[in-house]
């Protein structure tokens, strides 16, 4: 009984970090879009918006995140869209980071880290989905 509840708090854990490090980018995304979007080669008040735009887009993201994170057994459903979702970035990233050619080398970067972060985050959701698998009874 302990060993299950200490693998819940443990994928609890794996999936708050995950929540955090993303509603991190899109409050950063959201207060600092100057900072942001030379990486995207925007600049001015279009490229304020795109980046504002991701930064809603993140929040969005980790609607399912905060579910899983409360009870990652019981909102399996929401640990598995998050999985999914995470899943689905890395490989949209990966095929705009195909698209752009090498003349576009701060783009590219740019792209290069999303498939970083998000690579993390699946890895840690993987990890958190393993550590709940089994059948264990409910745990609060």
């Amino acid at each position: 009984m302990q060993t299950s509840l200490t693998r819940l708090w443990l994928a609890r854990s794996l999936i708050l970090l995950v929540l955090a490090w993303n509603l991190q980018a899109a409050l950063a995304f959201l207060l600092s879009p100057d900072s942001f979007a030379p990486g995207f080669e925007l600049g001015g008040v279009p490229g304020q918006a795109a980046v504002r735009g991701i930064a809603v887009l993140f929040g969005m993201w980790n609607v399912p995140y905060l579910f899983a994170a409360w009870h990652p057994r019981r909102h399996n459903l929401s640990l598995k869209e998050a999985l999914l979702m995470q899943f689905t970035g890395l490989l949209g990233e990966t095929f705009i980071l195909l698209s752009i050619d090498s003349s576009h080398a701060i783009l590219r970067a740019s792209i290069q880290r999303f498939i970083t972060f998000d690579a993390t985050g699946l890895l840690l959701l993987l990890l958190a989905f393993w550590l709940v698998r089994d059948k264990a009874p409910e745990e609060h």
